[in-house]
This record gives structure tokens, C-alpha cells and sequence, in this order.
């Protein structure tokens, strides 16, 4: 276990910064290609985890399959890209009641001054084009999946679960607070964080992904599958930029403290987890605290391996 675990740390977290390299050698974020290491990091946890997961079966060792019961693999799915949307978005208004985001909810300035600056004429009005946005959003969810399935695979996939002897609660924390710390070779360049010290930015970023994380946790334990999870991800991601929408202009935004990724951004999703807690939601099934490596063994054993995807 200690030594799967040492493996997989060095790989995700050694390539991250291997790829990064020619940024922190270069121009940092304003290098052409950054979009391009961007996605790339992103795949280092999944590169992480088929290297250290020994079963023949990785695609059930990681919770790629099997897609059942498909009524509540697709209820965690939509569940999870509905509140992952919902708590992007309701971190700005509550922002906004603590002065630390400058809100303009009603002219939407910030926007329209970038509406502003635009060539071409556009017929629709602002409020329109923000309805617009705001309704696209859940579409993220399947243009950024293949991305954030390469975090989640390794992340929720396959951390997660080894952690699980250790206790649900823990197994969860420990989880999140290393995702958080894995951002670091970006975060230190002023990724998310721009107008704040490394040290304060990838401090913050712990703290976010280790709630954002204990709900991709429970998605991951409850529907036994790591999609809902790569899914909420995705849909997260996508609804990161909404701020710019109703932020008010020529304010700056200081991510340390407001949107979903400083600390008013997480009251909500605290209260989230203290409810899934307090209701005994983390309690995942038996099997789910099992070694997915062993459980596939066990049926293999038994004359029941699971059935995998063709092709």
C-alpha cells in the first residue's frame, strides 16, 4: 500500500512539473502553449494510476466500469453536475453580502464592457447573453470530461479508495489536500491566484479543493463509479469563469477571497459536506470500502468476473 501510494505521488506529482518546466523556463502563463500543458497536467493523475494499479482489470480497479445500476450511475451523474454549477454560482452573491466581490448583478458592467470591445455588432441584449451563458453551462460538463477524467481517474479512481482503510472522513481530506497541493507548479506561477503570493495562492487552493473534493468523494463512494465525479469536475470547471459575468468593472477580483476558489466561496460547500456528514451520507456500500483490486480478484476467484466493455 505505502509503496503503490510513493509511486503514485512521484509520477502524478514529478510529470506536473516536468511538463510545466518550459513554463517556469519561458514566459510563465503567458506562453502560447500554456492551454496545451495545461491539459496535459491534467493527465499526469491518470498516468499516475495505470502505473501503480496492477489489476487486469483497470477499468474496474478505477470505476470506469461497470456502468450499474445505470438509474443511479446517471442520478449522481446529473446530481453532480447540478451542484457543482450551483456552488460556483452561489459563491458570488454570497461574496457580494461579505463586500469581498464587487457584484453587479443587475448591468452586468464587467461583461458588457468586454461585449464593449468586440468587433462585431451583437443584436442580442447583455442580460440575454448571460441567460445564454449561464444555459450552456451543463454542456461544459461534456467538453471538459476528458480532461478532468484524467484528475479523476487518479484522484477519486484510484486514491481515494486505497485511502478508504484509513476511514472515510480521512481517506477524504487526505485525498483532497493532496489534489490541492499537486496544483502547485501552476498555482506558484499565479494560476487562479494572480494578485496573490505563491505561498497564500496554493494555501487557498488546498482549502478549496479539499472541499470541492469531499464532494466529488461522496459521488465517487455513493454511486460507486468515478464518473459522477469526472463529470462534476467538468461541469466545475466550466462554471469557474462566471464571475467575470456579473462582476462589476474596473474592480479587481481578489480570488483569495471571493468567487468558489477563496474562502467565501466555501462557506456553502461547508455547510454541504457538515449535511452529508450529519446525515450519514459518506457511509458508502461495503463493497466500496473494498480494495477494487481485490474485489476484482474475489470475483475472479468465485467464476463471476465482472463483465468489461468491448472493444
Amino acid at each position: 500500500m505505502m509503496r503503490s501510494l510513493a509511486v503514485f505521488l512521484t509520477v502524478a506529482f514529478g510529470l506536473s512539473w516536468l511538463l510545466a518546466l518550459p513554463l517556469w523556463l519561458g514566459d510563465g502563463l503567458a506562453e502560447p502553449w500554456f492551454p496545451v500543458v495545461a491539459i496535459a497536467v491534467m493527465m499526469t493523475p491518470a498516468i499516475a494510476a495505470l502505473v501503480v494499479e496492477r489489476s487486469p482489470h483497470k477499468v474496474v480497479a478505477l470505476g470506469l466500469w461497470p456502468l450499474r445500476p445505470v438509474r443511479r450511475l446517471l442520478g449522481y451523474a446529473v446530481l453532480g453536475i447540478v451542484v457543482s454549477i450551483a456552488l460556483v454560482l452561489v459563491a458570488l452573491p454570497v461574496g457580494a453580502l461579505l463586500g469581498v466581490y464587487p457584484a453587479d448583478f443587475v448591468n452586468f458592467s464587467a461583461f458588457q464592457l468586454v461585449l464593449d470591445e468586440q468587433p462585431a455588432d451583437i443584436s442580442l441584449s447583455t442580460g440575454a447573453l448571460v441567460a445564454l451563458q449561464l444555459a450552456t453551462l451543463p454542456l461544459a460538463a461534456v467538453i471538459n470530461l476528458v480532461p478532468t477524467l484524467g484528475e479523476e481517474l487518479g484522484w477519486r479512481g484510484w486514491l481515494l479508495p486505497r485511502l478508504m482503510p484509513l476511514g472515510t472522513l480521512p481517506a477524504i481530506l487526505i485525498s483532497g489536500v493532496i489534489w490541492g497541493l499537486w496544483h502547485a507548479p501552476l498555482i506558484l506561477l499565479g494560476y487562479n491566484y494572480p494578485d496573490a503570493p505563491g505561498w497564500l495562492g496554493l494555501l487557498t487552493m488546498v482549502g478549496m479543493c479539499t472541499l470541492v473534493g469531499a464532494v466529488f468523494g461522496w459521488l465517487r463512494l455513493r454511486a460507486e463509479s468515478v464518473w459522477p465525479a469526472a463529470l462534476a469536475h467538468a461541469a466545475f470547471n466550466g462554471a469557474g469563469g462566471t464571475y467575470l459575468l456579473f462582476a462589476q468593472a474596473g474592480e479587481q477580483v481578489d480570488t483569495t477571497q471571493a468567487t468558489i476558489l477563496g474562502w467565501s466561496g466555501w462557506i456553502v460547500p461547508l455547510l454541504l459536506v457538515a449535511v452529508l456528514i450529519a446525515t450519514g451520507q459518506f457511509a458508502a456500500p461495503a463493497k466500496s470500502q473494498e480494495n477494487p483490486s481485490e474485489r476484482t480478484a474475489e470475483l475472479r476467484r468465485g467464476g463471476r468476473t465482472p463483465a468489461l466493455p468491448q472493444g
